[in-house]
């Protein structure tokens, strides 16, 4: 009976070749995840649902099999459709994309969101045993796959890592070459063609209503025999992250036997676009309205719209025009958060408050914080970092959305993690006790988003405030490095222009005090510190007594010295912890934290060594004194090779008066 099945269904697939669906009333396809076909036709893939997946295939599996016609050319096809993707913020903010996929198999249910477009997880991603073969429209730079930005298209076989990319551009009909942004709002165009005689492969891609270019954006060889087995589908995927879009398909046509039809473009089913609220306009409107009805009520609204406005009134300046979407209203901020009220309250530093948020128009979760500023510290340059890095894009790195300016406050908007601050995992008696494997997923994950900021960005970002607090975990304790109030950018190969101590005490490099000046350095000494804190529960400062002060990094350096490095160990991991593991994050903390910077690893080092791609070396023997007086920082970093042995006793420039007692913010 399998077998006599199989061959029906093999049969059905040979004859149902081709197919076109102006909209999807009706057609045959099957659904699962957020997908659903709304009354006019529109298949929606996904929502603004966090962290889901959707997929739509056709529901009769189509024959690849080339040996059953004795020609390469029953491996060709033809597909064009129709998508739009919406983002869920004004902002433009979007995650994930879409992914016209060829698969096997239509269960998907064991698939990642996010990064993963609903196709693969961790375990399965680049294994070709999945012959899995995509297209993928990616909204999101996600370095782990090697992405090349935040909007482009890639071949995809087996894995999420493209064979293939390239930023979305197409050919006007002028022949000039423009860029086209996914996450528009509007309907754009693809072409798929692959010719199985000449193993080529075409991705072509334009505004809706637009002939095909005659130049695609890929044109690449490709031998997709070794990819397809008998029978596959053919479909979507798409995927939601921390940031959501709605992905929708207006139209699709595909052909296994020829070039596909033309889509009517013009009876495509109607989609929800974003508005804009109505504004000034609306407000003026009414005001005059007031007006007119007499000199009692004028006065009486007029009182009343003075007191509004003084209320939520905000500074805002003509070069702040350029920066738009960024920029939040302080009314719908006020109202997100319930007037600031303490019942939203999150958390409290030096620098202010953060609260909890929904903001009225989206119902999107945020976190605002609340900080001061002043005009000393040059108040366009920083706004317009902050800007810039709300373009940041990391999976270890908390989303800044905006910003918002009133009187002497600044207002940044995050998106909001569901678990809150690490440091009350560590110290508070409210959450419960992280694990070593947690804590160890944790590290790698904020080491991975300070490696994408002093490397892989477009600029060099200064972090200035590495810290348990600044670290944030969402729903499955996923790590995002946070609090980007104080950060600074500056071009790679330049220098950092910053002239201020700031940061946290315990976690700032001693030579911030002598030059105040940032540097990936003395981020690097500040997550060493942190290292430290994680593994052994522990503040970077704690008192004990009612006077004296415990050093993190010199009572664990003095503990090295004295072999008895074990003994720093957080007593609440008890056996949940790998010896070798937090060895290696307690001598990699003592390295990070080193006083001299070019001694320190960098970012891309420290990762290296979490993920075991580099061993610690055997640190030289110098002692303290011998090595500050004799020997210059820059000889000492070049005879030191960038690690410690667990057998080693050598010394470590980590005295109070070199480390982190330097004055903080």
């Amino acid at each position: 009976m399998i077998v006599f099945t199989h061959i029906k269904s093999l049969a059905f697939a040979q004859k149902e070749s081709q197919f076109i669906y102006n909209g999807f009333r009706g057609a045959k396809i099957s659904l699962d995840g957020n997908s659903e076909v709304h009354a006019n036709g529109l298949l929606q893939l996904t929502n603004t649902s966090k962290q889901q997946k959707g997929h739509c295939f056709y529901q009769i599996p189509l024959n690849f099999n080339s040996s059953s016609s004795g020609s390469a050319q029953s491996l060709s096809f033809s597909t064009n459709f129709v998508f739009a993707m919406v983002p869920e913020l004004d902002n433009k903010a979007s995650g994930h994309g879409i992914a016209f996929t060829v698969s096997p198999s239509t269960d998907f249910s064991a698939a990642t969101a996010g990064e993963y477009l609903g196709l693969f997880n961790y375990s399965n991603n680049g294994h070709p045993s999945n012959h899995v073969f995509a297209v993928e429209l990616d909204s999101i730079l996600s370095p782990e796959f090697n992405d090349i930005n935040d909007n482009h298209v890639g071949i995809d076989v087996y894995s999420l890592k493209s064979n293939y990319s390239a930023p979305v551009t197409y050919v006007s009909r002028g022949g000039e070459n423009r860029s086209l942004e996914l996450i528009s709002g509007d309907p754009i165009q693809v072409w798929i063609d692959y010719d199985g005689e000449e193993k080529l492969i075409n991705v072509t891609v334009a505004p809706a209503g637009m002939e095909e270019p005659k130049h695609p954006l890929i044109s690449t060889s490709m031998d997709l025999s070794l990819i397809f087995l008998d029978s596959m589908y053919v479909g979507f995927s798409a995927a939601t992250g921390a940031i959501a879009s709605n992905h929708y398909v207006l139209g699709w046509s595909f052909n296994k036997s020829g070039k596909a039809q033309s889509l009517a473009i013009l009876d495509l089913p109607s989609y929800p676009h974003k508005t804009g609220s109505k504004g000034k306009s609306t407000l003026a409107f009414t005001i005059w309205i007031i007006v007119l009805i007499g000199t009692v009520i004028v006065l009486i609204m007029g009182n009343a719209y003075a007191r509004w406005k003084r209320k939520f009134e905000e500074l805002r300046e003509d070069w702040e025009r350029e920066y738009g979407p960024r920029r939040f209203c302080y009314k719908d901020l006020y109202k997100a958060t319930k007037g600031f009220r303490d019942t939203e309250l999150l958390g409290s530093g030096g620098f202010g408050n953060v609260y909890r948020g929904v903001l009225p128009s989206s119902k999107v979760e945020v976190a605002v914080k609340i900080i001061s500023h002043g005009s000393h510290q040059g108040l366009r340059e920083f706004v317009a970092e902050i800007v810039s890095m709300g373009r940041l894009r990391h999976r270890n790195l908390a989303q800044l959305l905006g910003y918002c300016r009133r009187k002497g406050e600044l207002i940044l908007v995050y998106e909001y993690m569901q678990n809150g601050s690490l440091d009350k995992f560590l110290f508070g008696n409210e959450k419960p006790n992280l694990c070593w494997p947690q804590r160890f997923h944790i590290l790698k994950g904020v080491a991975s988003g300070l490696l994408y900021l002093h490397e892989e960005w477009e600029q060099v970002v200064l972090h200035r405030d590495v810290k348990a607090s600044n670290v944030l975990l969402d729903a499955d304790l996923n790590a995002r490095l946070g609090d980007f109030g104080l950060a600074r950018l500056h071009d790679h190969g330049a220098n950092p222009q910053t002239t201020s101590v700031v940061g946290t005490v315990g976690y700032l490099a001693p030579e911030l005090t002598r030059t105040s000046k940032a540097t990936t350095g003395t981020d690097v000494y500040a997550f060493g510190a942190f290292m430290l804190e994680m593994a052994c529960g522990r503040r970077p400062i704690q008192l004990n007594g009612l006077e004296e002060e415990i050093i993190l990094v010199d009572w664990v350096f003095q503990c090295w010295k004295e072999g008895t490095i074990l003994d720093t160990i957080d007593p609440r991991l008890e056996s949940t912890f790998v010896v070798e593991e937090v060895e290696l994050v307690l001598k990699l903390g003592l390295l990070c934290t080193h006083s001299v910077p070019a001694a320190r690893p960098s970012m891309r080092q420290v990762m290296q060594y979490l993920n075991g791609d580099n061993k610690l070396l055997e640190l030289p023997l110098y002692d303290l004194s011998t090595r500050c007086d004799t020997m210059g920082d820059e000889r000492y970093a070049e005879n030191m090779s960038f690690a410690l042995s667990s057998g080693s006793r050598s010394a470590h420039s980590m005295s109070s008066s070199h480390s982190m007692l330097a004055p903080g913010r």
